[in-house]
């Protein structure tokens, strides 16, 4: 069996790759890994379980929920709410484990399992192996230690946590929003009924679009993947911004009042300053990844910032910050973490402080933004060739630094192998878009002729 664990959590088609049984034997094996502590200390240990408005979710809950209850663990069932809300439960409550049900900004037929761990802290690599060793060990044939009687779980539904979940963003805020308009899409997910009363209760006017989930049409032609129905709304509106999220609300991408795309990385810029200002961005850096536009790390280094790069991926994000200290990190696509407040990226509160400092500001949000130029960038896939020897190969290597001599410090080249299939991509950045994908055309050529 191959790694079930895949960058977030364990995803894939529900009711096909994701199955109830599935569900359930991983649920008992994480409360035989995450929640041992617990059960050694005397006390009962609790679970918070919150999904999606996913139609799937509500099989996958039951299941989850079965396999937490058989094995001796409380279920506080919070129900439709945004993976950082779950994250954010489960530490304040105490809980000795989190689950979320969701497929974040994939389509509607995916689902998917994220566990978190005391503190609603993400699992490292070695804590999931461990659940999924457990889970394999027991499917093949090992019994599970089942409790009886008064030892198995008991489950409850805790309506408390949206009210808890939302004090908590109102008591982030440095500033209240009042005279701001401000669209927000809901991709009908998680966040349709949180992200509009927090806002609200901020005290911005509210337009809400992809706001009535229905468990099918999640991510369907809106939210942070699909911005041209916010883009039109803001500018018809008249509103000074717009707040996308996906679909577990994670993420944040924003639309200025002209209905320009304002991407992770201007968010980030804006809000380090901010943060900065407020005296809240230790060591003075912030965190993106090798995928953050050149734009951004040129931007910063021009205000004093430092910008520590990570591999691709919120989680090795979060991983730097959390070794070193940094407050704030994020990625281009919108998963923006600030650390004091939130375990994981949560895109309400992204998206609340953002408006915060459009309002303290009294700036526009393209204004605040303008503090970084974006550089044009091309990406090119290679298809059908040994991703393994991208970095030994000499004439490659030779190929990336002309191109970077070509370049100089106003441009960048990255070869990225893919994880899961036969292509490399080719990611070039340039003062100039033509010279960009004339570039990039090059080293895709090279590419097929040296690992073909």
């Amino acid at each position: 069996m191959g790694r079930l664990f895949g960058t977030d959590g364990v995803r894939g088609v529900a009711n096909a790759d994701l199955t109830a049984e599935l569900a359930l034997g991983l649920s008992v094996a994480a409360a035989h890994v995450l929640a041992e502590a617990g059960t050694f200390e005397g006390h009962r240990a609790t679970a918070v379980v919150g999904r999606d408005p996913r139609a799937s979710g509500e099989f996958l809950e039951a299941a989850v929920v079965a396999g937490l209850a058989s094995a001796g663990v409380d279920v506080l069932r919070v129900g439709v709410l945004p993976t950082p809300a779950v994250a954010y439960l489960t530490g304040a409550l105490g809980a000795d484990l989190g689950v979320m049900l969701s497929a974040s900004h994939n389509a509607m037929p995916d689902n998917g399992i994220k566990f978190f761990a005391r503190g609603g802290h993400k699992l490292a690599d070695e804590l999931e192996d461990r659940i999924e060793s457990v889970y394999e060990e027991h499917r093949t044939g090992a019994p599970w230690d089942r409790p009886t009687g008064s030892g198995v779980g008991r489950v409850s539904d805790y309506t408390e946590g949206f009210e808890k979940y939302v004090s908590h963003l109102i008591g982030v805020l440095p500033n209240r929003l009042d005279g701001l308009k401000i669209v927000l899409d809901e991709a009908h997910g998680a966040a349709a009924y949180v992200s509009p009363e927090a806002f609200a209760r901020a005290g911005a006017e509210i337009v809400t679009i992809g706001a009535e989930p229905d468990g099918l049409n999640i991510n369907d032609g809106c939210g942070s993947t699909h911005l041209g129905l916010l883009k039109a709304a803001v500018v018809e509106h008249g509103a000074d911004l717009g707040i996308a999220h996906d679909g577990d609300a994670d993420r944040c991408l924003a639309v200025d009042g002209n209905g320009a795309e304002i991407d992770g990385d201007q968010i980030l810029a804006v809000l380090a300053l901010a943060m900065r200002e407020a005296g809240q961005l230790r060591e003075n850096t912030v965190v993106g990844t090798v995928m953050s536009n050149l734009g951004f790390k040129l931007a910063m280094e021009g205000e004093g910032i430092q910008v520590v790069q990570t591999g691709v991926g919120d989680r090795y994000v979060l991983e730097s910050m959390k070794e070193h200290g940094y407050a704030l990190g994020g990625e281009q696509s919108g998963h923006v973490i600030i650390l004091d407040h939130a375990t994981t990226g949560d895109g309400t509160l992204t998206g609340l402080l953002l408006a915060a400092r459009v309002a303290a500001t009294q700036k526009s949000l393209a204004e605040l933004a303008g503090v970084m130029q974006r550089l044009p960038q091309v990406l090119i896939n290679v298809p059908d060739v040994d991703r393994s020897r991208v970095s030994t190969s000499a004439e490659l290597a030779a190929a990336v630094s002309d191109a970077e001599r070509e370049l100089g410090t106003t441009g960048r080249v990255l070869l990225r192998p893919s994880g899961t299939e036969p292509l490399v991509r080719v990611m070039v950045e340039a003062a100039d878009i033509e010279q960009a994908r004339a570039v990039a055309g090059r080293l895709a050529d090279v590419v097929k002729s040296a690992l073909g």
